[in-house]
């Protein structure tokens, strides 16, 4: 097989491995947090994932348009992600703090991880915690940042290895990770804090399918690219 082609399935891969890990870091509060009954952002798996991601693609795309180099557009897409997780967090615990009147607090430990900070006592009877805590928060940063890099990676790829043009590359790795995002949601079956959360340890199963699908993908990229002439 031509190295090129080794080199797209390969990045589209990882880029997938990527996204599945970054989905499960993120705090996904879903429809109880929306009532501020759960810890986490009022939203599903997928679409705060897609959220993240669609800023990274745009910074990527812009950083692509005046280098090739493959790191500093990666990492562009990762700091866009992360920029963009962090705002809504903080926002989501402004508003949980001055507009419901609660604490950000865990619902899934006793202290916090990382900080050492009680949750249980500050945590409302018959919730699951609240807003995004410290160790959401910094789960939730790291999952935007992994998030971010392995789309800005796939897009990569498919711009200057398969020579997709720009908004072919960016709807087509946006579409990879979709399918990937919807892996994850499913593995994790609704809420989850972050890499402290027990829903965690169900990461091996999600990174075999998302392998899986992946490979489909880039398998399917390098047929486009072969039909298309442009490899």
């Amino acid at each position: 097989m031509d190295p090129v082609m080794i080199l797209i399935i390969g990045y589209v891969v990882i880029g997938g491995l990527l996204a599945s890990l970054g989905a499960h870091l993120l705090p996904v509060g879903g429809a109880p947090a929306a009532m501020g009954t759960a810890t986490g952002i009022a939203t599903g798996t997928v679409q705060i994932m897609l959220g993240a991601v669609l800023t990274g693609l745009f910074t990527a795309a812009t950083v692509a348009t005046f280098t090739n180099n493959i790191l500093l557009v990666a990492l562009s897409g990762a700091i866009g992600a992360t920029i963009m997780l962090d705002v809504v967090m903080f926002m989501a615990n402004i508003l949980y703090a001055f507009g419901c009147g609660v604490l950000p607090i865990s619902g899934r430990v006793d202290v916090d991880p990382i900080t050492k900070e009680p949750q249980a006592e500050y945590k409302t009877p018959q919730t699951d915690g609240h807003g995004v805590p410290n160790v959401v928060f910094v789960s939730g940063t790291i999952g935007g940042f992994v998030g971010g890099f392995g789309g800005a990676l796939m897009y990569f790829a498919l711009l200057n290895y398969a020579h997709f043009t720009a908004g072919t590359a960016a709807v087509a790795s946006f579409s990879i990770f979709v399918a990937n995002a919807i892996l994850a949601a499913y593995n994790i079956r609704g809420t989850i804090e972050g890499f402290h959360d027990p829903k965690f340890k169900r990461l091996p199963k999600s990174m075999i399918a998302s392998f899986a699908i992946s490979l489909l993908a880039g398998i399917v990229v390098v047929l486009a690219a072969l039909g298309l002439g442009v490899i």
